[in-house]
């Protein structure tokens, strides 16, 4: 009750800071306008006049994007179709970073494998450049046959990871009990196709079969809602239309799916690896079962 009476402050706290500080913004825009291909040395390309993006990764090089903008909370959805067939090696991010050494990051990995075989979507959340929060989920659907809307909610109460609308992972602001949040650095959208033959597919034992090269992942649909972080001390102000998720909570629905998913679908939590983490796990997994 004690964290959860903090956090209620917290965004109480920062809904009036946003009144007095210059952008929230909303769009669902043309990708000439919100992102820039940032490597790849021409495979990754902007079509359909800013409708569509693709990604594409050779024996040579992969290929990456980046927003135009930075933001500091938001709500961020992108609809994604992954590299189809035998994509074992390769990797499809797509995550929020902050610039720095220490920085804060919350991912999304899409990690291949052989054709036949679940893509695993690998989770992340970094904060001051401490990771080792990984949770893992296959997923219910062919991630390969269309397009899926993958999507963050970040806000001063949660970081959410959610598919098609449905809540796969929530990472809650613990400060009151000690554990560090992403809310001073803003963040820029990053996304990128790259070879990780090393380690992504089973640990390093199945290889990137280069005869099924080039490597596309598409993209499309790219939707903002949240603060563009400005070059002053301050980042946005509460004037957008829909300002919902700055405070938005999961109600029972939303609980019950993210319980479904976890229980169904997750092949991988940190907070129940006690065989990584001999000496005790981390603070926010022992937080959250005393606070269940």
């Amino acid at each position: 009750m004690v964290v959860f009476s903090c956090v209620k402050a917290m965004v109480a706290l920062f809904l009036a800071f946003l009144i007095s500080v210059p952008s929230v913004v909303a769009y669902a825009g043309n990708l000439y306008q919100d992102v820039d291909v940032t490597w790849g040395d021409g495979r990754g390309k902007i079509l359909n006049n800013g409708q569509l993006l693709t990604l594409s990764l050779d024996r040579a090089s992969g290929s990456g994007f980046q927003s135009k903008n930075q933001y500091l909370y938001g709500k961020i959805d992108m609809q994604i179709k992954l590299v189809p067939g035998n994509s074992a090696g390769t990797v499809t991010a797509y995550y929020l970073r902050s610039e720095g050494s220490s920085w804060d990051e919350i991912d999304f990995e899409f990690l291949g494998n052989l054709s036949g075989y679940p893509y695993i979507v690998h989770t992340n959340v970094y904060t001051q450049g401490n990771g080792s929060r990984e949770q893992q989920f296959y997923l219910w659907f062919d991630p390969t046959a269309d397009f899926h809307t993958y999507s963050f909610l970040w806000n001063p109460a949660h970081v959410v990871f959610y598919v098609d609308g449905r809540p796969i992972r929530e990472f809650k602001n613990l400060e009151g009990a000690g554990v560090e949040y992403p809310k001073k650095q803003p963040m820029r959208l990053y996304s990128s196709l790259w070879n990780a033959d090393d380690w992504a597919t089973r640990g390093g034992l199945v290889k990137t079969d280069w005869s099924q090269a080039p490597f596309t992942a598409s993209f499309r649909d790219l939707r903002v809602n949240g603060c563009v972080w400005s070059n002053g001390p301050s980042s946005c102000n509460s004037n957008s239309s829909d300002k919902t998720w700055l405070s938005q909570q999961l109600d029972a629905t939303n609980q019950k799916m993210l319980k479904w998913v976890q229980k169904n679908y997750m092949i991988y939590n940190y907070c129940t690896d006690t065989k990584r983490f001999p000496q005790g796990l981390l603070l926010e997994c022992t937080v959250r079962t005393k606070s269940s």
